[in-house]
């Protein structure tokens, strides 16, 4: 009795056996298809009209789309002054002489106006470095405009 007990177990033991291999099997089969369908991804082989083409570009056009809301490309635009100045450009010796009117410079510290003094002449004038500059001042000693010596 004792016999057919252990010959009862070894077939339930086989049929575990051949249960989680036929388990395994189909997991081997659905990540070598998973693969496969990487694969095409990745080497775009799917033909148009397919539902895989369809996928792909539709991540491509959600990439282009949101990923400015979450990567930073640091592209943003050049602030501009909010209204119109008037500069005058001389050329002078290497360099050239900027005449910048004072209402569009915003007062402050020598760094503050020389960013002031860069941001209103860069859109004229492209990146230059500014050498020095010299305030204008009327009869009143009120500053009206601003000499700026810049070269490129």
């Amino acid at each position: 009795m004792r016999h057919v007990g252990s010959a009862e177990s070894t077939r339930s033991e086989r049929r575990r056996s051949l249960h989680f291999a036929g388990h395994v099997s189909r997991l081997v089969v659905a990540m070598s298809k998973f693969g496969q369908t990487l694969r095409g991804y990745f080497w775009w082989t799917y033909p148009r009209g397919s539902v895989h083409y369809d996928v792909m570009v539709s991540l491509i056009l959600a990439f282009i789309f949101l990923a400015p809301v979450w990567i930073n490309f640091r592209d943003k635009p050049v602030e501009r002054s909010p209204h119109q100045t008037e500069v005058v450009v001389q050329q002078e010796g290497d360099g050239f002489l900027y005449k910048v009117d004072a209402s569009a410079v915003k007062p402050g510290s020598d760094s503050e106006i020389r960013e002031s003094l860069s941001r209103i002449i860069e859109p004229i004038a492209g990146y230059v470095a500014i050498d020095r500059y010299e305030a204008v001042r009327d009869s009143n000693h009120h500053v009206v405009a601003y000499r700026v010596w810049a070269h490129r």
